[in-house]
Parts: C-alpha cells; structure tokens; sequence
C-alpha cells in the first residue's frame, strides 16, 4: 500500500511542476484520493513539504518513490501468481488484532508471537495447523489497515483473552505464492508484498473485490527454511 501510494505521489509532485493550471483537487482525485485535504496530508507526511511549495518553486520537486521496488539490500523472495482462481466457501478465523500503518508494521510479529503462546488450546479450533494472516477494512490513502494473526475456528465458542473472531465471506481469489529464501521473514514480507499490490495485481488486469485478503500459512510453515511457501489470496470480483 506505501509503495503504491508513494508511486502515485511521486507522480502528482511532477504534474505540479508540468500543469501549473491543473487545479490541486482534481490532481487529488487523479491521483485516488477522496479530497484535496487528504492528498495534502498524505503529500506532506511523504515529502515533507504541501503541494502548494513544490508548484511555487519554494520546494525541490521530490524524487522519493523513483524507484519501483525497495533497495537492493532488501531480501527478494520469489513471487508467482497461481494459474486460475480459487474459490473458497465462507470461513471464520480468531486471533489478536490490531490497527496498523505504514510506522507501525514492524510490531505485526507480535500478534504472531501472542497467538503462538494461545496454541493450540484455543476453544474451537479447525483440526489443522494453517494460520491466517487477514488484512481489512484497508485505508490506501492514510496507509491504515486491521491485521489478525489467526486460526481457523468454529463461528462460535470462548476465545483467549485479547482475541477476536472474524468470518470471511465466500470468495473467488487470485494466489499470489511466495517462496521465502530462508532469511529474516518481515522484511520478506515487506519486499513481496510491495510486489503483490504494486505490480502484479495491476498487471493482472483483474478487479480486486471489497473483502478481506489473507496470507495462508500451512501446517508445515517454517520461516527459516528455503523454499517455504506463504500464498497471499486476493479477493477478485468473479
């Protein structure tokens, strides 16, 4: 979501300079965000500086975002689409949760670790050792989504404390595959989850659907192995 929400900036920024008759809110909506205060904001905690400095010529024009993948110290994990869709019935999951942005991304192992210490005595639990990392209710433009490190459970029953139940409804999904290289698993993560949304769902061509997304973790999940797998399943409208 940064990095395509920092793309999209960058973009903006240059247009300030080339159109200076194109007016500020029609950039904003250009760009996908929902007002010209929220582009203001967003272009100021990305650059530093309001659109307004950068198009008088009282800022340098930002290149920040040039590139379209993170520096090549970054771990790059090898990351396919799946042939066809995957349809799957609806589903409920449980596990901690929390409100993230772009800042605080790195405390997500956390939840990871609180569901651990839960395991595998949690009240319901589907007879597998699959867990679920669910993302929804994402905000592209301020960077904030809701992240649940989970099992699957029946939809009702006494949960830990500090878990929560969520349903994910029946969905049509594409898979994304990601094979790690056996080294630190975040910043993995974070390098192929910037690929997954910044370049391959663009690409596909296909209509992300308003429904939670989820990374499947199987029975076998091992973070420090070569050649683990972690497939991100994206909602498409069928």
């Amino acid at each position: 979501m940064a990095h395509v929400r920092t793309r999209r900036l960058v973009r903006a920024a240059r247009r300030l300079v080339a159109e200076p008759d194109l007016r500020l809110v029609d950039l904003a909506f250009d760009s996908g965000f929902d007002s010209q205060e929220a582009f203001t904001r967003a272009f100021g905690r990305c650059f530093g500086v309001t659109p307004g400095r950068v198009r008088s010529g009282l800022a340098a024009l930002p290149s920040r975002g040039d590139h379209p993948m993170p520096a090549a110290a970054e771990p790059f994990p090898t990351i396919a689409r799946l042939p066809g869709l995957v349809t799957r019935a609806a589903f409920t999951v449980a596990g901690p949760t929390r409100l993230f942005d772009q800042t605080t991304t790195a405390a997500i192992p956390d939840l990871w670790s609180s569901l651990s210490k839960a395991l595998p005595s949690v009240d319901g639990q589907a007879p597998s050792w699959a867990t679920y990392g669910v993302v929804w209710s994402a905000d592209t433009q301020e960077g904030r989504f809701n992240y649940m490190a989970g099992v699957g459970v029946r939809p009702e029953g006494t949960l830990p404390a500090g878990f929560t139940r969520k349903t994910i409804p029946a969905a049509t999904y594409a898979v994304f595959r990601i094979t790690l290289d056996g080294t630190a698993l975040h910043p993995q993560m974070r390098s192929a989850t910037a690929t997954i949304w910044g370049d391959l769902v663009p690409a596909s061509g296909l209509a992300v659907a308003d429904s939670p997304d989820f990374e499947l973790y199987d029975g076998r999940f091992a973070p420090d192995r070569p050649g683990t797998v972690i497939d991100v399943h994206v909602p498409i409208v069928a």
